[in-house]
């Protein structure tokens, strides 16, 4: 009774994680929603380019012409972002970064982007740094801030 009892436990602790995984998987971005650093660095580097918002919803900051707003996994700082952004148009060019640890595990760039999305900002961009802000724009000699 005991050995039926655990293997229907297994069965639905399998089931449960399978169904939460892939709904973790499930990002609230696009692929033509990521951009690259490079990419980034090369419209910093052209004044003649149109130049996005660049909203540092991190800890560490320093993106060149990026508005610091605060860790976005803060409501006080999700508030900040809401109020700073309704400042331009839904279809404003943006990009948000955090960089404080590696993408799957950022606390802050989900609850921006889903603001965001919410809010209904149709070119919003997450800036790819898939370590950190030092290994994936710094240590490439892209701009920084003063």
């Amino acid at each position: 009774m005991k050995n039926k009892i655990l293997f229907i436990l297994i069965i639905i602790m399998v089931l449960l994680g399978g169904c939460s995984k892939s709904e973790k998987d499930k990002e609230p971005w696009s692929e033509s929603q990521i951009m690259a650093p490079s990419a980034l660095a090369d419209i910093l580097k052209d004044s003649t380019k149109k130049q996005p918002v660049i909203l540092d919803i991190g800890f560490f900051g320093g993106i060149k012409n990026s508005i610091k707003i605060g860790p976005a996994r803060d409501k006080a700082n999700l508030d900040k972002l809401k109020e700073f952004i309704s400042k331009y148009p839904q279809d404003a060019d943006i990009v948000i970064y955090c960089g404080c640890c590696p993408f799957n595990d950022c606390p802050n760039i989900r609850p921006a982007f889903n603001l965001l999305k919410d809010l209904g900002y149709t070119n919003s961009k997450l800036l790819d740094l898939p370590h950190n802000l030092k290994t994936d724009w710094a240590a490439k000699g892209y701009p920084m801030n003063n």
